[in-house]
């Protein structure tokens, strides 16, 4: 069976147009697979690159240079050379992203932002709904504030209806990044048991854990992203 992602020979740099072009690498070189039913996880220290190696994968940044293929069951796609629109046909029903923020429409209750994740994923708006209640549930948010927008949640609140957003749909691949970080004990155990859970059913994880029991729990494998380093010489 095909790996759910082939990271081949990936490189990323950056830029700097306000300082006369100066050329900034990030990483180079970056090879590894990730399995139907695996969870990858991406170590090493602040600022080796971990999650620019994240957000080339989801298509937030485009990659200098190798190959992202995302094999969905039917035919393989290069995220690298992919149009927007390939990309955003990925997202909506193979590939998603639990990060540590939560961006939404101000005033759309909690419910809503969940529920309109999973419809986006092919669930009728039924089953949406149901999906998305079941989630926030697991994840112990008061049906109370179910209804209410996220903007005055705490923000543990807020991150468990990020992590529900991100759980709501079907996807054969779910990038996180870590999406522990604002959680207490309890809500650290929901996450670790929706994984193992969608793990179970064949879904494939990348992610970034800095909480080290969270991540010697998920984790099947770990990647140092520092033999990926490039030498730090900043060179116009």
């Amino acid at each position: 069976m095909n790996p759910v992602l082939q990271v081949s020979g990936l490189s990323k740099a950056f830029h700097l147009h306000l300082h006369g072009g100066t050329r900034l690498p990030v990483v180079e070189g970056v090879d590894f697979v990730v399995h139907q039913g695996e969870c990858v996880v991406l170590g090493g220290p602040s600022g080796a690159g971990k999650s620019s190696i994240l957000k080339a994968i989801y298509g937030n940044y485009l990659a200098s240079s190798g190959a992202i293929i995302l094999d969905d069951g039917e035919a393989p796609v290069d995220v690298v050379t992919a149009s927007p629109g390939a990309i955003i046909a990925l997202r909506r029903h193979m590939m998603g992203y639990v990060s540590q923020f939560l961006r939404v429409i101000p005033r759309v209750p909690a419910i809503e932002i969940v529920a309109e994740a999973a419809r986006a994923s092919g669930f009728s708006p039924d089953e949406a709904g149901g999906r998305a209640g079941r989630l926030l549930a697991h994840l112990n948010l008061p049906e109370r504030l179910w209804n209410l927008p996220p903007a005055t949640f705490s923000g543990g609140e807020q991150q468990r209806v990020n992590i529900a957003r991100g759980f709501a749909g079907d996807h054969r691949f779910l990038i996180l990044d870590e999406p522990t970080a604002s959680l207490d004990a309890a809500n650290r155990e929901a996450v670790i048991a929706l994984i193992a859970e969608r793990k179970a059913v064949g879904t494939a994880f990348l992610g970034i854990f800095h909480d080290a029991e969270v991540r010697e729990r998920v984790a099947d494998r770990t990647i140092d992203v520092t033999r990926f380093s490039p030498v730090r010489e900043i060179a116009a």
